[in-house]
C-alpha cells in the first residue's frame, strides 16, 4: 500500500508540475472574471450553451471513446501520401485582391479591402500539449508564421488546442495588431504577452465596428472550451464579418442547433459560410456536425456558398481523413449547393462566386 500510495502521489505531482507550463494558459481572474459573471451566458461558474449540450452522447463514456480511439481498427484515419498543396506568396499578394487562403483544419487567412484577417492559426505541426501527439498530416504543414504578412485582426473562436495554438500565438505577437475573441480567452493571451489594449474580448450578440465599412457581429455556437480539466471557463464564439461588399460567417466549432436559423434570420443571406465539417462522431454528436448537418446549417444561414473546414490536417475522430470532403461533396451536388473546397494554400477569390475547385483529395491514399 505504501508503494502504491507513493506511486500515485508521484504521478499526480508530475502531472501538476507539467500542467504549470505556459501552453496550458491561465484562468480568468479579477476584473475579467467579474465581467464574465455579468454575462447572461455565464451560470454556476461556467459559460453555458443556449440549449442543454452534453459533451458525450447518452450511452458513451470517456473511457469507451478513448478505448475505441486507441485500440479499434479505424482504417485511413491519416493519409499515407503527402497532401497536395500550393505555396501562395502571402507577403506579396496584390493589395486590390479580396482572397482567402486555407491552411488546413480551421486555419485560414483573408485579405479584404486592404485589411488582413487570420483565423484560428495552427502552424506548430501539433495540436497536443503532450510532445509527440496530435501531429499534422504530411503536406498539411507547408506554411509557417514567417510566411504571413502583418495581421490587422486575429480571430480566435475558442481556446482548444486545435484553434488556439500556443507556439503559433507566441510567434505571431509582433505581427498582430488586434485580437478578437470570446470572454475569458484574453486571459490566456495576456499571460502569453499580448497587450490588454490590443485584445477585443466579447460576449455573444455584440458588435465591433472596425471602420471602413467593416463590422463584426459576435454570435453563438454549440460547443465548449477548456485547456485543462476545467471546462467552459471561457466563451466559444462564431462571427459574422460584414465587409464593404460581403457577409462572411466564421463558424468556429459547433454542433447543430437552432442558433443557425436565428443567425440566418438576423444577418442572412450570407455570401460565404465557413462551417466545421470533420472530427464528428456518434459519441459527441452535440458538439460537432455531420456533413448533412453542415448543409442544413448553411440553409439556415441562407448561405450562397459553403466552405467546409475542420478537416485535412489532424485526426481527432474515428472517420477516414477524407470522408468529410467526400460526403459533403456528394450531398451538396445532389442539392445544388455551391461548395468552396480549395487545397491547402490555393487562392480563393472571394469576389468570384463561380470559381470552381478540383476534388483534390481523390487519389490520395
Amino acid at each position: 500500500m505504501a508503494i502504491l500510495f507513493t506511486t500515485v502521489f508521484l504521478i499526480a505531482f508530475a502531472i501538476l508540475i507539467f500542467m504549470r507550463q505556459p501552453q496550458f494558459g491561465k484562468s480568468p481572474s479579477g476584473k475579467r472574471l467579474e465581467l464574465m459573471k455579468q454575462s447572461p451566458n455565464y451560470k454556476d461558474g461556467a459559460f453555458q450553451n443556449i440549449h442543454n449540450t452534453p459533451q458525450l452522447t447518452k450511452g458513451y463514456s470517456y473511457s469507451m471513446i478513448l478505448y475505441e480511439f486507441i485500440f479499434k481498427v479505424n482504417p485511413r484515419l491519416c493519409p499515407v501520401d503527402s497532401l497536395p498543396s500550393v505555396k501562395t506568396d502571402l507577403l506579396n499578394l496584390p493589395p486590390d485582391k479580396d482572397v482567402l487562403v486555407w491552411f488546413g483544419h480551421s486555419s485560414y487567412f483573408m485579405q479584404i479591402a486592404n485589411k488582413r484577417f487570420l483565423i484560428d492559426p495552427v502552424f506548430s505541426g501539433s495540436i497536443s500539449p503532450v510532445p509527440g501527439g496530435g501531429k499534422a498530416f504530411k503536406g498539411a504543414d507547408i506554411y509557417t508564421v514567417d510566411d504571413l504578412p502583418e495581421i490587422d485582426y486575429l480571430f480566435i473562436s475558442h481556446d482548444h488546442y486545435d484553434h488556439l495554438d500556443f507556439k503559433t500565438i507566441m510567434k505571431l505577437r509582433s505581427k498582430v495588431k488586434k485580437v478578437i475573441c470570446g470572454l475569458g480567452v484574453g486571459s490566456h493571451l495576456e499571460y502569453w504577452g499580448y497587450s490588454a489594449e490590443n485584445i477585443i474580448e466579447k460576449d455573444w450578440d455584440q458588435q465591433i465596428d472596425l471602420g471602413d465599412g467593416f463590422i463584426v457581429n459576435t454570435v453563438s455556437g454549440r460547443h465548449f472550451s477548456g485547456r485543462t480539466f476545467k471546462r467552459n471557463g471561457s466563451l466559444w464564439m462564431s462571427y459574422v464579418l460584414k465587409t464593404p461588399a460581403l457577409k462572411i460567417f466564421i463558424g468556429g466549432d459547433s454542433g447543430y442547433d437552432t442558433h443557425f436559423t436565428e443567425i440566418g434570420k438576423k444577418f442572412g443571406p450570407i455570401d460565404l459560410a465557413i462551417l466545421e465539417n470533420g472530427q464528428y462522431g456518434d459519441g459527441w454528436k452535440y458538439i460537432h456536425m455531420t456533413s448533412q448537418e453542415v448543409l442544413q446549417a448553411s440553409k439556415d444561414l441562407k448561405a450562397r456558398r459553403v466552405f467546409p473546414v475542420h478537416s485535412s490536417k489532424f485526426a481527432l475522430a474515428n472517420h477516414p481523413w477524407d470522408e468529410p470532403l467526400k460526403e459533403i461533396t456528394k450531398l451538396a451536388q445532389s442539392e445544388s449547393i455551391p461548395l468552396v473546397t480549395p487545397m491547402i494554400g490555393e487562392v480563393v477569390d472571394l469576389m468570384d462566386d463561380k470559381q470552381s475547385f478540383t476534388q483534390w483529395w481523390k487519389g490520395v491514399n
